[in-house]
């Protein structure tokens, strides 16, 4: 009787072992899942021009059109002494393009951005190529696809050394209900830039806005979806005299701190959807890609307070393209 009792309780026990070992599997696999938004390739010195020419044969070689590039800032003087120049390269592919048009603001991540940046910290000069984590971007901006493929092949032409920008990482459940703090806005609550009678005059009017350089802005990049009233536009922000807080330098500057550097969080978007022009909440963009920020104290938020309204103002003048452009656009 006392041998059938501990049969018994042998069995019971190891049915619940059974139960809780693929609970605990599921929980080492959530815990794994912790996504980060950049991913730094490799380190490398020497001449940075030279390197970001093999980096964008290393992206044509493997599938990626380069859709434009600049250099938002030259010797900069960044925290900690830092002196620091980049390079931010855009770049997709069908794949990128294919799952932009699944949904209905997919186009702010059918362009992923590959960076170089040269780092001299006490005497010392680094090269850090990096580019933006697709997955991360995929559940950040709601699409269908997690672009699992897509970073496999910038892996393969680049290189995966460490996944970066956020101490913990966030789950892809909380990236597609993401917001910084209460009160802070989600993916789905945009700025809403313009409105046009249609969607080649919205984009004809962003083209003019940025060709004019309307509120220090400058087109890095065009990319219309495939199938979709739909074009995404990369946009540099030089913040200038009156509106200074808008500036690439100005912000990176302040809080872009650690290493390896978040240069991919640049350029700054601006999507024509339709007839209407959007961009990410200010105050959402910045958050997405800092996670770790912190909101008082040295390079914060509060150390850049100004600048989501400065870049909501400098977005908003270049979609409101030229003077002519303007007197037809809505209110």
């Amino acid at each position: 009787m006392v041998t059938s009792i501990m049969r018994l309780r042998s069995v019971s026990i190891m049915a619940v072992v059974a139960l809780l070992l693929p609970l605990l599997g599921l929980n080492q696999a959530s815990a794994a899942e912790r996504l980060k938004p950049f991913e730094l390739a490799y380190t490398t010195s020497g001449d940075m021009a030279q390197v970001v020419t093999q980096v964008e044969k290393r992206l044509t070689d493997h599938g990626f059109k380069i859709v434009g590039s600049y250099a938002p800032y030259t010797n900069a003087a960044f925290p900690e002494g830092e002196t620091v120049s980049a390079e931010v390269i855009g770049v997709t592919n069908p794949a990128l393009l294919a799952a932009a048009a699944e949904t209905r603001f997919g186009g702010y991540a059918a362009v992923q951005r590959v960076t170089v940046t040269q780092v001299t910290s006490k005497g010392a000069t680094q090269i850090q190529v990096a580019y933006t984590n697709p997955t991360y971007m995929a559940n950040a901006y709601r699409l269908k696809s997690n672009l699992t493929d897509v970073a496999a092949d910038l892996g393969k032409a680049l290189g995966t050394q460490q996944a970066y920008g956020s101490r913990k990482g966030l789950t892809a459940s909380d990236l597609r209900d993401y917001h910084y703090k209460f009160l802070m806005p989600y993916f789905d609550d945009p700025h809403h830039l313009a409105k046009y009678d249609s969607h080649e005059q919205a984009v004809s009017a962003v083209k003019a806005g940025l060709a004019a350089h309307n509120g220090g802005t400058s087109e890095v990049y065009e990319v219309a979806i495939p199938g979709k009233q739909q074009t995404v536009f990369g946009v540099a922000l030089s913040g200038p005299a009156g509106n200074k807080c808008s500036g690439d330098q100005y912000i990176m500057s302040r809080i872009d701190f650690k290493a390896p550097k978040s240069t991919g969080h640049l350029p700054y978007d601006i999507l024509v959807s339709g007839d209407r022009v959007y961009a990410l909440a200010v105050k959402f963009r910045i958050a997405i890609n800092f996670p770790d920020l912190s909101m008082m104290g040295s390079n914060s938020f509060m150390s850049i307070m100004c600048a989501p309204g400065a870049i909501e103002k400098a977005l908003k003048e270049a979609a409101r393209g030229t003077a002519a452009a303007t007197a037809t656009q809505h209110s």
